[in-house]
């Protein structure tokens, strides 16, 4: 059993990235599975620090992008929203090219808060970073 509030279909979700640093930095979604949520993002100019490697923030905007996106995808939006409380990351190797991937999987799926794991890898399927995403569930004031 999928552990999304209703049936998502990447289409379904496209917007959140729109109009946003995501946008910005060109993340995109590839796949929402039954128990996480993929994507990938370019390691471009957009991304790179000034030795054209992989820019730690980038890694953690990634995380946070698809460890948020899968947090609201999990609660009825219509009575809550969920928001970033705390991110940490372990950046473990370099990436220079090409793209990165990254897959949101929940840690813990709570009331009023959810923990998310997030790992990020090159296109060899190597580590590069190991993310940990604390969100508040907040009730949307009526």
């Amino acid at each position: 059993m999928a552990i999304w509030f209703k049936s998502y279909k990447v289409e379904d979700i496209l917007w959140m990235l729109q109009d946003n640093m995501s946008e910005t930095i060109g993340i995109e979604i590839t796949e929402l599975t039954d128990h996480s949520l993929k994507g990938k993002m370019p390691v471009d100019k957009r991304t790179v620090q000034p030795m054209k490697l992989l820019h730690g923030g980038a890694s953690v905007a990634l995380a946070e992008t698809l460890g948020s996106i899968a947090s609201n995808l999990i609660v009825d939006n219509s009575k809550y929203t969920c928001v970033g409380m705390d991110i940490n990351a372990n950046h473990l190797r370099p990436a220079s090219n090409g793209f990165v991937f990254g897959e949101a999987k929940p840690i813990h799926i709570g009331k009023k808060t959810h923990v998310w794991s997030i790992e990020i890898v090159d296109e060899k399927g190597r580590m590069v970073c190991i993310s940990r995403l604390t969100m508040a569930v907040i009730e949307i004031a009526k």
